[in-house]
This record gives structure tokens, sequence and C-alpha cells, in this order.
């Protein structure tokens, strides 16, 4: 877990990463005070407690999207604070009037959450990436082989999707699995060997790394469609036999080779590296 602080038109907003899940959540009160322009905290909280009932009563998702968590506030103690993701902020955003709703909505986007615009233009996601793993050093192959790899992910969660299977945390559970079954550790423990932490454990992956998890991912949902796998426990055995198809290519190249597949190596600067993994390197 991780706890910190962004600031937004010198409103300061509390933060808190999920490491399991991968999503930030930020403080809805700090965000309705940055929305409103309201230095006394609370009459922020005041606003929001307002704002709440009134979006409980009409029934709006928003309000039981709200997670508690315990926060650090100005006096240094943690209190319990009500938090929500960048996709149920944009919801609530909608809810305040305030002239600050746009550049708010832009300033969520720069804290990490760009992906969230480009569902109505996929491209606009698809050249920003490409822009992004070229500034950090990418071969024009890697960054083929990434983008080949994301068009196989996308096809096999298209067929969850459609198969009874929940995004979010039913997802992260069958990648595990895929994950695990062809690499022998789980995708946080292949992060932990990279020094990764809020950092998207594909974009630092070696060449070959990708094309494994392609080829897992790849058999996974040709062996799904052929046994037409609904649900959890149907997909959980298309995930463990198409990982076990890449474990087996991965162990015979490594026996032909004598050179281990799964890395350490990342792309991470190395001054924010940790010492022992860079001398690895």
């Amino acid at each position: 877990m991780k706890n910190s602080l962004a600031v937004f038109e010198n409103f300061k907003i509390r933060k808190h990463y999920d490491e399991k899940k991968e999503i930030w959540y930020f403080s809805v009160v700090d965000i309705i005070q940055a929305l409103i322009q309201q230095p006394n905290y609370q009459a922020a909280r005041n606003y929001w407690k307002v704002l709440k009932n009134r979006l409980k009563k009409e029934g709006s998702e928003s309000v039981t999207n709200c997670n508690r968590l315990k926060l650090k506030a100005v006096d240094g103690k943690q209190y319990l604070t009500d938090v929500a993701n960048a996709e149920t902020l944009l919801r609530l955003i909608q809810s305040v009037p305030s002239p600050k709703a746009e550049p708010m909505k832009l300033w969520l986007a720069k804290v990490g959450y760009e992906r969230m615009q480009d569902v109505a233009d996929p491209e606009r996601s698809l050249d920003r990436a490409r822009k992004y793993w070229k500034q950090h050093g990418r071969s024009k192959k890697w960054i083929q082989q990434r983008m080949m790899g994301q068009e196989t992910r996308n096809k096999l969660t298209d067929y969850w999707k459609e198969h009874e299977i929940k995004e979010g945390g039913e997802f992260a559970i069958l990648t595990n699995i895929i994950h695990k079954e062809w690499t022998g550790i789980t995708v946080k423990e292949h992060k932990g060997l990279k020094g990764l932490k809020t950092q998207n454990l594909r974009d630092h992956m070696s060449d070959a790394e990708l094309i494994f998890t392609a080829l897992a991912e790849l058999s996974t949902r040709q062996i799904a469609q052929t046994m037409e796998a609904e649900g959890m426990a149907e997909n959980k055995i298309a995930g463990k036999k198409g990982g076990g198809i890449a474990k087996n290519a991965r162990l015979e190249l490594e026996t032909t080779t004598g050179k281990k597949v799964v890395s350490g190596k990342n792309y991470l600067p190395l001054s924010k590296f940790p010492k022992k993994l860079n001398e690895k390197k």
C-alpha cells in the first residue's frame, strides 16, 4: 500500500495506491474542496455530506462505489475517509457545479488516468503508447511485440467478458493463473523481481517475456473457445492449460540456450532502481 499527496491548483489531494488491485484512490472531500475552491476543510466536508445524501436518494452508483480508507489528516492522525477511483470521481465531478470541473478532469488524466479518455478514441491511446515507449528507449522491435501482445490480451479479455467473467477481480485472478503457470511465479512476485511497484509489468518485460506472455494468452483463448468455457471454473482450467503450453516452450528454450526467460531486468532509471538488481543486469 502507498499513500501520497498530489496537488491541484494549490489544493492538496490525498491519494492511496492499492498494490493488489493496482488502482489509485483519491480523497473525495479533497477533490470536492478543490472543485468548490473552498479553503475551509469543514465546509468542504459539509458540502460532500449533503451531496452524498442527495446522490444516495437518487440511487447514484457513484456513492455506492466510494470506499472508506484511513488517510492522514492535518493533525497527523489517521481517519476513515471516503475515497474513490478516477472513474467514479469523473462521475461525481459531473454532480458539482463548478468552473473547475473540466480542469479537474484534465488533472486526473495527468496523474495517470489518460486511458479513461481513450475509450472514444482508441487510436489516440495507441499513438501515445508508442510515443511513451520510444521516449523511454524501447526499440521498434520491442514496441511491435508489445502492441501485438496487447492485441492478443484484448482478444482474451473480450472472450472473458462475453462468457460470464467480471472485469476487475476475476480478470486479475485468471491473469495470475496464466502467468504463474508459464513463469512459475505470480504477477506480484514478477513485479517484485523487477523492482516494480505501481508500474505496468508488461511495460518492463523483455522481448522473450512478451512473446511467452502472448503465447500463454493466445493458447488460453483458443483452448477456452474449443471448450466453450463459461464462468470462472471452466476458464481457470483453460488458463492453466494455456499457461502450461507456454511453460513447456519456455523450459525447452531455457534447456537449449542455458538462459532464463523470466528476468529481473526493467526500464526504470538506474538512480531509482535497487542496487542489487542493477548489478544483475
